[in-house]
């Protein structure tokens, strides 16, 4: 068997070690002489994995003990719908920053709430993030979210950009970490909650995090079904029904393999070497490639890309599979190309990648 390099967005490349004790894992998990997806999620064997992810995710992320942590099923998308039901009032008003495709997506998901779109870069493409001053804010505001890193558009807060996070005053700050979480140190005090679906740098599709400020759950929130209520899931240990215990089970591993890779300072200085490598093939490729994205609010996590003649792009997706890279192709909304370059990605990967590119451009070009 060989395994080709995976830029997937989602669901995206898992580390090998993690697959391949996962593989052995299948059959039989430890002493409970059945497979990891055949025990009970209330039998002890099984509650040892979650409450072990739990204190994994805790220490990578450095989590302070005033969050709660939960592990729901399902992805962002979901969360993005059960945040406003959790912690604003009937009619309340939330603010959103949009700044790509997936925090246009979050304001779908919302119901009963009074809705003020305090920034967007739309009518730029969604090329830059808006500017802190240029945000209208509300005082009353439940809350204010943004989407950290946006997988399709390839923009991200980065220092570069301003405040990393933005300051949004005694009004708390939610936040889209799907495809970031992870790859850089965060202060998690500074923002009220955090949701990313795992299927990129956590683990696979199918599991998410949420990570909450605990006297916000307080709020009483709007009328919901228990299920959807956040309060019920952390008193029953996201177990208020049965959940994924297989995704949860390889999220706790791969968060196991980041502690033993060096963690999140590790991984931020990896995702500096990989992303300036790409960027570079871009930029010095004399147009032949392009990235339209402000350079100060480029993603790490994921780099879209554009051939200067499109009518090659199935010739370069071609090559790319025939060399052992995959998941190339852009999203039906950009179109192009996209790179994401998540935790397991190494650099080996970006650099057959960008070898790849040079060699297709000589050919092309």
């Amino acid at each position: 068997m060989t395994r080709a390099y995976n830029f997937s967005p989602g669901p995206a490349a898992l580390p090998e070690s993690v697959l391949r004790q996962a593989q052995a894992d299948m059959l039989e998990w430890g002493d409970a002489r059945a497979s990891i997806v055949e025990i009970s999620h209330r039998g002890p064997e099984f509650l040892e994995v979650a409450h072990r992810a739990e204190a994994d995710l805790r220490t990578l992320l450095a989590i302070p003990d005033d969050y709660a942590v939960l592990f729901p099923a399902g992805g962002a998308t979901t969360q993005q719908a059960l945040i406003a039901l959790n912690f604003a009032a009937p009619g309340q008003r939330v603010d959103y920053v949009v700044s790509g495709h997936w925090g246009r997506t979050a304001l779908k998901q919302l119901v009963s709430v009074d809705v003020n779109i305090a920034a967007s870069s739309e009518d730029d493409g969604f090329r830059t993030i808006p500017a802190r001053e240029t945000w209208r804010l509300s005082d009353d505001a439940a809350y204010v979210h943004i989407t950290a890193n946006e997988t399709i558009h390839g923009v991200e807060y980065r220092p570069a950009w301003g405040q990393v996070p933005p300051d949004t005053g005694a009004v708390p700050l939610f936040a889209d970490f799907s495809s970031s979480i992870a790859s850089e140190p965060i202060d998690v005090s500074r923002y009220g909650l955090i949701y990313a679906g795992a299927q990129k740098n956590l683990g696979p599709v199918g599991i998410g995090v949420v990570i909450v400020r605990r006297d916000l759950l307080e709020r009483t929130g709007q009328p919901r079904a228990d299920i959807f209520d956040y309060r019920s899931q952390l008193k029953n240990e996201s177990m208020l029904n049965t959940p994924p215990t297989w995704n949860w089970y390889l999220l706790g591993q791969t968060v196991r393999w980041m502690l033993d890779e060096g963690g999140t300072a590790e991984f931020d200085r990896r995702s500096d070497a990989k992303s300036a490598l790409l960027y570079g093939a871009i930029d010095g490729s004399g147009g032949f490639y392009r990235n339209p994205v402000d350079a100060s609010v480029r993603s790490r996590m994921n780099v879209p890309f554009f051939l200067a003649d499109d009518a090659l792009d199935a010739d370069f997706l071609a090559g790319a599979r025939e060399a052992g890279l995959i998941g190339l192709k852009g999203h039906r909304v950009l179109g192009g190309m996209r790179a994401s370059i998540y935790n397991a990605m190494p650099l080996a990967g970006v650099q057959a990648l960008v070898d790849y590119m040079q060699e297709f451009q000589k050919r092309h070009g």
